[in-house]
């Protein structure tokens, strides 16, 4: 796993790409470098930073030049042997073991064709000296991340949005859109750039420069089309689907560990893990009791213990403790764009303990909630659908009393009664609607209200955008169409973004083996029924896990990858949303009005309602606009 940037047709590019290289240095401690391909009619400058994974030695740092093809590559192929053997039967002969040189030989062999050989997570950029064109690629589910800037005649790429900053920040200019939609999501969609000019190059698809000013871009993956034809096709065995999938996870040269939160997915890569590898150790965290009690979290560390046990394998476990006062800020810088899910904080300190250990490498279970319908708003938009057919007068009456209820009362706070009033927010509206209410922040109108008037047109762009992605689909059943709709929008959006940059700051990689074609392609091959059947979610790759792990671990309530959000929120974090909230630069630019925001922050503290999640994320995103106006960006 590394840090890639490149300039093409860019006269100080070997600055601007140096600049970028040495903002990324924590992406690759291992071995960093910047190269000029000196050419007469073409300026391609490459940079890298290697964190080194596979083929430890110098040979394999990068960027990676053979036979005219030049190569700056973030990611690991996990089917590189067996893609190297069958091009060693085409006569291709290698110098190294890395899996950056077979990329390179794939792509000199098959061109573009090679990425539907790949198995792994990738973002790369490929210099051919014969022709004079770069190409771009990402892998199909948007694992690893690729920013891309059109600048005069070429551009600027980068594996982080910041090192792009750091470069030409002055030259940049925020996106209100993006910010509307970071308010309303906690944080921005794909399809959304938090600068002008400079987009996330797409997942699934390939861009090809050339000197002459043309672009040609390329599909070879669409979510949307492979959920369809998934759906038309035979069932696939999932207990077999994802064991294949974790044991060619495992590919590495450095050491490899697994996250173990003690909840189903977790548990299964861990406990997959183990029976490859029997030596593999796991990392978990733990929260303060007082913590605890005031966001009524369930003892997730108690379950990982247990599985431990149960496999016999080393637990690590840390204690969250953290100065969020300071960690806050650190947390706004490494997550790139403006984010405010606390959940990275957790893989920051894992990593950080992992790498502290020793270990490079570290197995996730992400991606499972949303392909196997694991998240509670999949369920509870099932309950919705039979709430709606309840008479009119008795849905008054008891929206009335729950939303009167408070969501805490002498220090303790009632889950229960922050699960009911959040179920109101989205019970009684179509399914496009109330799936995007179940999970944002906001209705439109309370958006609206707290947002300058003159963002009203933002917010229907943000709102209509959520309509296309979600309504673009040919599946058949509810179940299907949320799981494709996060795919598409929550998991890279949100949980793969955190992971990679948390990870990353770390200087460690996180894998992620359900977020993967194959296991893409076998959650969709099955119906909605038998991911949620009745009211148990996940209920098929729970069938399979029944050879895998003890009944307690299937069968535990479900818990999220959390923080203890609410105390911070309440105790911690008083002072800086007094200070730099309430009294900050989005209020003082217009962005946010200052009633409506006092009101939220009030309502918080009084325990009328949990708002601490708007909190901690317009507390994230007023950090991220002052690092980003230091830094030379300018606003609209």
């Amino acid at each position: 796993m590394c840090g890639i940037a490149g300039a093409y047709q860019q006269q100080d590019g070997k600055e601007l790409v140096t600049a970028m290289v040495d903002r990324m240095s924590h992406r690759g401690p291992d071995a960093g470098a910047v190269v000029e391909v000196v050419e007469p009619d073409t300026a391609v400058v490459l940079g890298h930073r290697r964190l080194a994974i596979i083929d430890l030695s110098r040979a394999a740092d990068q960027p990676f030049a053979k036979g005219g093809l030049t190569l700056t590559y973030n990611g690991e192929l996990y089917n590189h042997r067996e893609l190297r053997r069958e091009l060693e039967g085409r006569g291709v002969r290698f110098a190294t073991t890395s899996d950056t040189e077979v990329v390179l030989e794939a792509w000199r062999v098959w061109g573009p064709q090679a990425l539907q050989r790949f198995r792994g997570m990738y973002a790369f950029g490929i210099h051919d000296e014969r022709t004079g064109s770069l190409t771009l690629a990402r892998d199909p589910l948007g694992i690893k991340p690729l920013y891309v800037m059109s600048r005069g005649e070429g551009i600027l790429f980068a594996s982080e949005l910041k090192a792009i900053v750091t470069a030409v920040g002055p030259e940049l200019e925020i996106d209100p859109a993006a910010m509307v939609a970071s308010v309303l999501y906690y944080w921005v969609p794909q399809e959304l750039d938090a600068f002008r000019g400079v987009h996330r190059h797409r997942a699934g698809g390939w861009t090809e420069y050339r000197r002459d000013g043309s672009v040609t871009d390329g599909c070879f993956w669409d979510t949307a089309a492979e959920a369809a034809q998934a759906a038309q096709g035979p069932r696939a065995d999932i207990g077999e689907v994802v064991a294949a999938s974790v044991e060619a996870h495992l590919v590495a040269d450095a050491p490899v560990a697994s996250f173990l939160s003690g909840g189903l997915d977790s548990s299964i890569v861990t406990a997959l893990a183990h029976r490859s590898d029997p030596s593999i150790e796991a990392y978990t965290i733990a929260f303060r009791p007082e913590d605890q009690r005031l966001e009524s979290m369930p003892d997730d560390a108690r379950y990982a213990r247990r599985l431990a046990d149960h496999l016999g394998i080393r637990l690590h476990e840390i204690e969250i403790r953290p100065d969020v006062v300071d960690l806050l800020p650190r947390m706004v810088d490494i997550l790139d764009e403006p984010i405010g899910d606390p959940a990275a904080i957790n893989t920051l300190l894992m990593c950080d303990a992992a790498r502290d250990a020793g270990v490079k490498v570290l197995l996730s279970g992400m991606g499972a909630d949303e392909l196997f319908g694991g998240y509670r708003k999949h369920l509870a938009m099932l309950v919705a659908g039979r709430y709606q057919q309840v008479p009119r007068v008795l849905r008054s009456g008891v929206g009335a009393a729950v939303r009167a209820l408070p969501v805490a009362v002498g220090g303790r706070g009632l889950r229960t009664v922050r699960w009911a009033q959040r179920f109101l927010t989205f019970a009684e509206l179509p399914e496009q609607e109330a799936f995007r209410r179940s999970y944002t922040l906001y209705d439109p109108d309370e958006l609206t209200g707290l947002l300058d008037p003159s963002l009203a047109g933002d917010v229907g762009t943000v709102l209509d955008r959520h309509r296309w992605v979600y309504d673009d689909n040919d599946l058949d059943d509810v179940v299907s169409r949320m799981c494709l709709a996060d795919t598409r929008m929550f998991m890279p959006g949100l949980n793969l973004t955190y992971t990679d940059r948390a990870s990353m700051a770390a200087s460690t990689e996180v894998r992620v083996p359900f977020v993967d074609p194959i296991v893409f392609r076998a959650a969709f091959s099955l119906p909605g029924t038998e991911k949620i059947r009745g009211r148990q979610q996940k209920a098929a790759l729970k069938d399979a896990a029944r050879a895998w792990l003890p009944d307690e671990i299937i069968d535990r309530p479900k818990a999220s990858f959390g923080a203890p959000l609410r105390a911070w929120v309440t105790n911690d974090l008083r002072e800086l949303v007094d200070d730099v909230l309430l009294r900050g630069e989005l209020v003082g630019s217009g962005f946010l009005r200052a009633e409506p925001l006092q009101r939220l922050v009030d309502d918080q503290r009084a325990g009328r309602r949990d708002e601490s999640k708007q909190v901690w994320q317009l507390l994230c995103l007023e950090l991220w606009y002052r690092n980003a106006r230091e830094a030379g960006v300018g606003s609209s």
